[in-house]
């Protein structure tokens, strides 16, 4: 007998470029219903693409709203979009740091929020925030980004153990450097020091990390909540 169960419905923040786009197309070859939140251009083929900004609450709430009355509520999140405004701690203006808050973490914060109220009225939900190596490990000229992401993991913590009881995890996923057009644009020099320090000797691609965040979305990872787990290549080991 065949099963009727249906493909669970996936949300990815910002799956328009980069990490989110393989994500979101990781998805899709496993056969899930995807939507991509953007605040430009779209995601991969087979997915549905929706305006929000996640510093919005209002665009967030009609984003979910699209995306619930096309593909049924949202039973796997993946909080993904970020930006960065890098610069020495000295040069770094407030709202250098509080806008790389608002949009990282709190970002995070606003469509987790949205997302639970349908996860626990199901008894379902699978909660991906996408931190960094840095989170953890540091980096100079990224204290606003770094703490943002070190935040998702206090986060993802006290999601566990308040919604844990109900069939929802919530886990991190921790990529360290990925090639995509932002360590492409990098220097030579400064491409050899970081592959330097990876002891895999090379940089992740995209497919690799989405690889990890559709097995932690899938049966498999049903008991593992509140996890840190590094797509580094070694970089961040004893974090």
């Amino acid at each position: 007998m065949e099963s009727t169960a249906t493909p669970r419905t996936v949300l990815v923040t910002g799956g328009n470029r980069g990490i989110g786009f393989a994500i979101a197309r990781a998805f899709l070859e496993h056969g899930y219903r995807v939507a991509v939140t953007a605040r430009s251009g779209d995601g991969p083929i087979g997915s549905m693409t929706v305006r929000a900004d996640v510093t919005d609450s209002d665009s967030l709430d009609a984003a979910f709203t699209a995306i619930e009355a096309e593909l049924g509520p949202v039973e796997i999140l993946v909080a993904n979009a970020g930006i960065t405004k890098d610069t020495l701690l000295l040069r770094m203006s407030e709202d250098d740091f509080t806008s790389v808050i608002d949009t990282n973490l709190s970002g995070a914060f606003r469509v987790v929020k949205r997302a639970s109220k349908n996860m626990l009225k199901g008894r379902f939900g699978r909660i991906i925030l996408v931190s960094s190596v840095v989170g953890l490990l540091g980096s100079a000229g990224q204290v606003n980004y770094s703490a943002s992401k070190s935040g998702l993991i206090g986060l993802a913590r006290s999601l566990t153990r308040e919604l844990g009881s109900r069939n929802i995890t919530a886990n991190v996923v921790a990529p360290g450097f990925i090639e995509t057009e932002m360590t492409a644009v990098l220097p030579p020099e400064q491409q050899a020091k970081y592959l330097s320090s990876i002891p895999a000797g090379r940089f992740a691609t995209p497919d690799e990390v989405a690889g990890v965040i559709v097995w932690l979305a899938g049966d498999d990872a049903a008991y593992i909540s509140g996890a840190v787990i590094p797509v580094d290549g070694g970089l961040g080991m004893g974090h």
